[in-house]
């Protein structure tokens, strides 16, 4: 029995019916997919675009604010905003002028301009830490900030959260079953143990955090302040004072990850709670859409890379920082983009429009909740909330899990795909960006309402 205590055999009839009303909808998007499986892997430029909700490929014309069209001609009101990538909207003015004036005046050059200068100041300004550094992805700055940190520490364990989400780091795909450290499933060619070098502990347990951490073997905890990608998991009060505290008393680094969590505020949950990390990392919205991620450090972790660099240099025919950075990290077009995005569209302003929307969501999701007498939770992190199939709000990777209903959630989000709504997929979480009004909200949640009643309509739904 699902923790939803909705019958699989009624959602099953309810998503057939939304699966053919999809297909009937959508014939253009249905043609490109059939031709686009003769030259994509899979249909797709990326797999996990085939793992919607959708019987066949959603095809996109075209996206700008809190919108985007098909290529049928529908427009969706966009909650998903390519899962953070497009916090702030899709294509803001701002960036869209910034993209066509860098066009003109150069992409990628190896070399920094004043962009580059003025985009780290704002950082520093903003997150609170004094020196900067530009990636491409959330995955290479966490890849980056992880050799950093086994360099200056000399230890080599990475020590994350079960359930983590820090990208398609190698290190992080591991999960804590019955207190061992075990590949995550359905992980494929992996040629060395992780469990070797990487340690997984359940969120909110300071008892198994510190014991981790006595082993006086880990590097750094790399962690995001709330959990985001295996369902939203906020931490209990006080369990991220306690992981500063207890990383200190053990000598591992902490690194904060808030590529998802920046959802809270113009500093992310590292300034609105006062986090204080040694590294802090964040991709996605970064630069507006535009490829680009960062990680910052303290004066201390600066001083301390100085001087891994100069061991590494005196002690091998390296120069101290192998296997960091690519060709177009921090391109000249990334770089603009960056500036631009921190001065004028990543504003507080633009938080002062989305949080509100968001607790106006949240709060709409528990009445429908309590409407339709269900026993689900709702969980919310600033501009993000997410419904979640259980009474209370987890409080670990392994309790999000336990609530997964996949058939349930995806035939919800084909629901709302069907009339014009996209949430983001895998699991029920929303942002709302500066472009969303509140009349998005209110259509969100009456669409939701119809559908739930329909899903309970269907004899023996319940139970």
């Amino acid at each position: 029995m699902y923790q939803s205590g909705i019958n699989d055999k009624a959602v099953e009839t309810f998503a057939a019916g939304e699966r053919e009303r999809f297909l009937q909808r959508n014939p253009k998007s249905v043609k490109l997919a059939k031709r686009a499986r003769k030259s994509l892997f899979g249909g797709v430029p990326m797999h996990w675009m085939s793992d919607w909700s959708m019987p066949s490929s959603l095809f996109v014309s075209h996206a700008k604010g809190a919108r985007f069209h098909d290529v049928d001609g529908h427009a969706y009101i966009d909650f998903c905003l390519g899962d953070t990538g497009s916090m702030f909207g899709h294509s803001p003015d701002p960036i869209a002028k910034a993209i066509a004036e860098q066009g003109a005046n150069g992409l990628t050059t190896m070399l920094p301009g004043e962009d580059a200068i003025i985009a780290g100041e704002l950082l520093a300004e903003r997150f609170g830490l004094p020196f900067w550094q530009v990636a491409t992805t959330a995955t290479d700055a966490n890849r980056f900030v992880i050799r950093w940190a086994r360099a200056i520490t000399n230890r080599k364990v990475l020590l994350v959260f079960d359930g983590c989400y820090h990208g398609t780091v190698d290190d992080v795909m591991v999960r804590c079953k019955e207190g061992r450290t075990v590949h995550r499933g359905g992980l494929i060619g992996q040629a060395r143990n992780l469990a070797k070098t990487s340690r997984a502990v359940p969120f909110n347990d300071v008892a198994a955090l510190q014991a981790a951490l006595a082993q006086g073997d880990v590097a750094a905890i790399l962690c995001e302040p709330a959990m985001t990608n295996i369902g939203m998991v906020l931490p209990e009060p006080g369990f991220m004072d306690k992981v500063r505290e207890l990383s200190k008393q053990y000598g591992s680094l902490l690194i904060i990850d808030e590529t998802h969590t920046i959802s809270t505020g113009p500093g992310g949950c590292t300034r609105a709670w006062n986090l204080k990390p040694d590294f802090i990392t964040l991709g996605k919205p970064i630069a507006g859409g535009v490829p680009c991620s960062v990680y910052g450090c303290s004066h201390e972790m600066a001083q301390a890379m100085r001087l891994a660099q100069q061991h590494a240099s005196e002690t091998s025919s390296g120069h101290g920082h192998s296997g960091m950075g690519t060709t177009l990290s921090a391109n000249a077009l990334a770089m603009h983009c960056m500036r631009v995005n921190l001065e004028q569209v990543m504003t507080p302003a633009a938080y002062e429009h989305m949080l509100p929307l968001a607790a106006r969501l949240a709060a709409g999701l528990r009445g429908l909740i309590g409407k339709h007498g269900l026993n689900w939770s709702v969980t919310e992190l600033g501009a993000r909330c997410e419904f979640q199939f259980c009474a209370t709000s987890p409080k670990t990777g392994a309790e999000a899990e336990a609530a997964f209903h996949d058939s349930l959630q995806m035939a919800l989000h084909l629901y709302l795909i069907n009339r014009g709504i996209l949430i983001t997929p895998f699991h029920n979480m929303t942002l709302c960006c500066p472009d969303t009004t509140a009349a998005d909200v209110d259509t969100l949640l009456a669409t939701l309402d119809e559908g739930l009643s329909e899903l309970l309509a269907i004899p023996g739904a319940r139970g």
